[in-house]
């Protein structure tokens, strides 16, 4: 029985930090998993610049209801689900995942919650557990699954690297550098060939 695991965003959409940082003209909230590993440390300091600034999440989601599927995601998910198992997990939060997972087609995602406060302000954030996208992929291979994983970034090694199968997908040169032995993806087709692959082995 085999279960594919994908990452949210660099995968299927674009960061939505990124696309925040630039609606909201603050260049500091381009920084991502992809250059920072501590997931912690990276969400605390964004906290910290949105006090700053007097932003909340009404600001943010404004944004993620301009973010569309990067072109070809919902044919690929959709094409993937026909074949096998699929669970999006991500370290996103489930206050900015539902509106991304409509235009997705609600496929089913595994994500956090933040804490926000009355008046909108984001004061903190609850990690559904420690290390959540390897701890999910050893639980369900745990319950009988064979786990395929796919991601961009550094939070998304553990997964990969602990399942039958695992691929980068549009990451960065420098993951790509660090972990050769992983074979790397530019396209929703070479994926899905690796995947199909994985899935009769």
């Amino acid at each position: 029985m085999n279960v594919v695991c994908l990452d949210l965003e660099g995968v299927l959409v674009p960061e939505i930090w990124i696309a925040f940082s630039e609606a909201s003209g603050i260049p500091e909230l381009k920084r991502t998993t992809r250059d920072e590993p501590d997931y912690d440390k990276l969400m605390r300091w964004r906290i910290g610049i949105l006090k700053e600034h007097g932003l909340g999440l009404k600001e943010i989601q404004e944004t993620i209801a301009k973010i569309d599927p990067m072109p070809g995601a919902k044919e690929f998910l959709d094409e993937l689900r026909s074949i096998t198992q699929v669970i999006i997990i991500s370290d996103t939060f489930s206050q900015f995942a539902g509106p991304l997972m409509k235009k997705l087609g609600w496929p089913t995602i595994f994500c956090n919650e933040l804490e926000v406060g009355e008046n909108g302000e984001i004061t903190g954030f609850k990690m559904r557990c420690e290390q959540s996208k390897l701890t999910t992929v050893k639980a369900l291979q745990s319950i009988g699954f064979d786990t395929i994983a796919s991601g961009d970034s550094h939070n998304d090694l553990g997964m990969i690297l602990a399942s039958k199968a695992g691929f980068l997908f549009r990451s960065t040169e420098q993951i790509k550098k660090d972990h050769p032995e992983l074979e790397a993806f530019e396209t929703y087709e070479e994926l899905m060939s690796a995947i199909k692959k994985a899935i009769s082995e």
